[in-house]
């Protein structure tokens, strides 16, 4: 059997990281980057026996590569702070991994989210599936505003499991999400000369809102998938509005 670490960025991410790490407790070293949390998630870390690194974040491809370089292990499975390795994902890899021969780089698992009151079932987010068990110096990391993705030089197998992912604990934490990512997925698109305004943003997000809870089922999803469809049409527009930041006006100057 090929020792595999564990890696998880955190930051302040006590709400799951305890049964993050726990899922983990097959791999022989678990490692933590953390942006210098300030609740409980370095103390959840210790007890996990995590080795901890601490580095400002300065984006998700850059703090990645950081825990890589701490890394000399042949596998890595690496997990979100919100997300846990399923006992039939464990049992999957770790049969996967004694058979694994040298062309193998990667591993695509699906992943399960909860979003509501249900794990969603279509509305493009299930499977779901992310290379997220690999070979440390086969793995490639690109970033384009707040989305990320891995790529890998070699053969990439896909495994019937699961990582259960629990993004968001209710709509305020969502929304949040949605106003950072817009703003981040603004800026990038006003990089590349993409025309914004109401319009063109009314446009766009229309067209997600129709993706989502028609073309990709969402409306199979009920309740859950018409909120999620929705808030997908609430960020397509604040990021294709936000191009144009327009000028919000100096009220003390004012007559």
């Amino acid at each position: 059997m090929p020792s595999i670490t564990g890696l998880v960025l955190t930051y302040n991410g006590e709400r799951l990281l305890d049964k993050c790490l726990e899922s983990l407790s097959f791999c022989e070293r678990i490692i933590v980057v953390d942006s210098f949390s300030t609740d409980e998630t370095l103390s959840i870390a210790e007890k996990h026996k995590a080795t901890i690194l601490q580095n400002p974040w300065c984006g998700f491809k850059k703090q990645f590569e950081f825990g890589l370089e701490h890394i000399n292990s042949p596998w890595v499975i690496s997990l979100d702070q919100d997300e846990i390795c399923s006992e039939e994902l464990k049992a999957e890899l770790l049969t996967e991994l004694v058979n694994a021969d040298s062309s193998l780089a990667a591993f695509r698992p699906r992943r399960r989210n909860w979003y509501y009151d249900q794990f969603m079932k279509h509305s493009g987010w299930y499977p779901d599936r992310l290379i997220r068990i690999f070979r440390p110096e086969k793995l490639t990391v690109t970033q384009s505003g707040s989305h990320e993705s891995f790529s890998s030089t070699g053969t990439v197998k896909d495994i019937d499991a699961d990582i259960l992912h629990y993004p968001y604990e209710s709509f305020f934490h969502h929304l949040s999400k949605i106003n950072l990512y817009a703003q981040e997925g603004a800026e990038d698109l006003r990089k590349k000369h993409r025309k914004g305004g109401i319009a063109v943003a009314l446009a766009h997000a229309t067209m997600r809102f129709i993706k989502i809870y028609f073309f990709k089922l969402g409306m199979l999803d009920g309740k859950a998938g018409f909120i999620n469809a929705m808030h997908g049409f609430f960020y397509v527009f604040l990021k294709y509005v936000r191009i144009n930041e327009g000028n919000w006006g100096t009220p003390f100057d004012s007559k």
